[in-house]
């Protein structure tokens, strides 16, 4: 099984470090368009090898896609960070014609490729590839919900006080600070609903801190996270490879699904070998669509904004 990751950033580097680790790939490619920066950092991966008792393949490359030929699974984490102060959707400009070009070149060295988007505005990113390419739905998939869902699930642990193991959540809607809808409802903690546990007052704020946990991170960091987002990836990225059938909200293309046409947005998936294999559709309380409906709205303004 060949992954290849495009932009050897912190993300890239990340998702290729936990891909390799788990051990479940013959052969990762890391590619960037700054020179040396792939090849470093493979070289420096692969350093662990024996540390961390894993046989994965790294190469890294600078730009050259036929290093990428055959690739099972690519990951597109290329264009620029957030930056403090900076939205998702003030990305769309630059990051638009660099994930255009990216996809463009993987396809024509592995026309099979399942691809997975990372780069931000991330709803409009996946949008975008789909239309871009022409490849079937189930072949494309954006990463946002996976991790927005890891971030809700930290957080209910911390309102709990308890191990995010014993906490299981999902985060549905658009990858962006007003636009996620985390499912407090559905919430459990070893099969016992939150609500149990925690007041309506405390859920809410939960629900808040997810929303602004990729912006609270900027704002620490000085630039976007890395370790929850790599982790999401490969958590995405073994799914598909190992064929697991492993449910996760991702940004998928709907047509009529929870009433919504022509859009990519976050709503509950399984994937396996062949990607999305279905787009799972749960029953949700008239809060719930109201809200989903609003993100599907402002999901749809960015999308304006790839013809503008």
């Amino acid at each position: 099984m060949k992954v290849t990751i495009v932009g050897a950033g912190a993300v890239g580097a990340s998702c290729a470090e936990y891909i390799a680790i788990k051990n479940f790939a013959s052969e990762v490619v890391l590619l960037d368009i700054k020179e040396g920066v792939a090849e470093g950092k493979a070289m420096d991966l692969l350093q662990t090898a024996s540390l961390n008792g894993f046989d994965t393949k790294i190469v890294g490359s600078t730009n050259d896609y036929s290093k990428t030929a055959d690739s099972h699974i690519a990951v597109v984490t290329s264009g620029i960070p957030r930056k403090p102060g900076m939205t998702r959707e003030e990305l769309i400009g630059i990051n638009a014609g660099i994930v255009k070009d990216v996809v463009s070149n993987l396809i024509k060295h592995s026309p099979d490729v399942i691809v997975i988007v990372v780069s931000n505005p991330m709803d409009t990113m996946t949008y975008l590839t789909h239309k871009a390419t022409g490849l079937p739905k189930n072949r494309i998939i954006g990463m946002g919900g996976a991790l927005d869902s890891a971030r809700f699930k930290y957080r209910l642990s911390e309102a709990l006080g308890c191990p995010a193991s014993d906490v299981d959540g999902m985060v549905i809607g658009g990858h962006s600070d007003t636009g996620m809808v985390p499912l407090t409802r559905l919430a459990v903690r070893n099969s016992v609903p939150v609500t149990k546990f925690l007041s309506e007052e405390r859920l809410t704020q939960v629900a808040e801190d997810t929303k602004v946990g990729g912006a609270t991170l900027t704002k620490l960091l000085g630039t976007s996270a890395w370790y929850a987002p790599g982790a999401a990836v490969s958590a995405l990225v073994q799914a598909i490879a190992c064929d697991q059938k492993k449910m996760f909200p991702c940004s998928a293309l709907l047509d009529g699904e929870y009433g919504l046409s022509d859009i990519c947005i976050g709503v509950p998936v399984i994937l396996g070998k062949d990607g999305i294999e279905k787009i799972v559709e749960i029953e949700l309380s008239d809060a719930e669509k109201a809200k989903l409906k609003e993100s599907a709205e402002g999901v749809k303004k960015v999308n304006a904004l790839l013809q503008a």
